[in-house]
């Protein structure tokens, strides 16, 4: 074990989540809210990347908050009926890491009862603490308070966690926090996306192998 907590993202990190419900959602959302208006799965991805999906949704589509809570409550009904599978061998990585007496904390912007329905619908080890979307704005990623109380919680130092996510939100958190980061690749392979997180994250994968040999080799 070479972290004694693993951080992970939720969303296309765990589970294959933006292509088969996240994104469908959305354009059921547009139809109400933006009739005419669309956007592709590939541009989908990158503006959840950068500058996020509230960004996209305030500044490129002028959404007001009401449209906000509309845009939410077509993303619940959406959810209710579907749910994500996870990528084959994150059970085992998370099972290992608990096994091993390690910590596995979800910092995700999905809802806290979203996650742990997808971790008990994919037979998951469950987390030893989640901060999701019903965290205050200000507590959000890539704010660092998820990662300052799991440090407080445990007695843990920034070194001694790492964060496993696919976008940019997770490594400016672990970046403000002196955490390592690895970014997660085997969502998409959306060009920019790709080369951004090669550049900028302490380690790269394509497949989620790669992060289970990393994570668990002697060291």
């Amino acid at each position: 074990m070479r972290y004694k907590c693993l951080v992970l993202d939720h969303d296309d990190t765990v589970v294959n989540s933006t292509a088969t419900i996240h994104y469908p959602a959305f354009l059921e959302a547009l139809k109400l809210l933006r009739p005419g208006v669309t956007i592709s799965l590939e541009d989908y991805f990158r503006e959840n990347f950068d500058p996020g999906f509230i960004p996209y949704c305030v500044g490129k589509l002028g959404m007001t908050d009401d449209e906000l809570e509309v845009e939410v409550e077509c993303w619940r009904n959406y959810v209710s009926g579907h749910t994500a599978k996870a990528y084959g061998g994150i059970r085992e990585i998370i099972a290992r890491q608990k096994a091993e007496g390690g910590i596995v904390c979800v910092v995700s912007h999905s809802y806290d009862y979203n996650i742990r329905r997808d971790y008990e619908a994919n037979d998951l080890p469950v987390p030893d603490q989640i901060f999701g979307w019903e965290c205050p704005p200000a507590q959000r990623k890539p704010s660092t308070y998820a990662l300052e109380h799991i440090s407080r919680e445990y007695g843990l130092k920034p070194e001694e966690m790492v964060v496993v996510d696919d976008l940019k939100p997770g490594y400016d958190m672990a970046k403000a926090y002196g955490a390592p980061f690895v970014g997660a690749g085997w969502s998409n392979d959306i060009p920019e996306i790709r080369a951004f997180m090669q550049k900028n994250s302490d380690v790269y994968f394509t497949k989620v192998a790669q992060l289970a040999a990393y994570l668990f080799e002697e060291v």
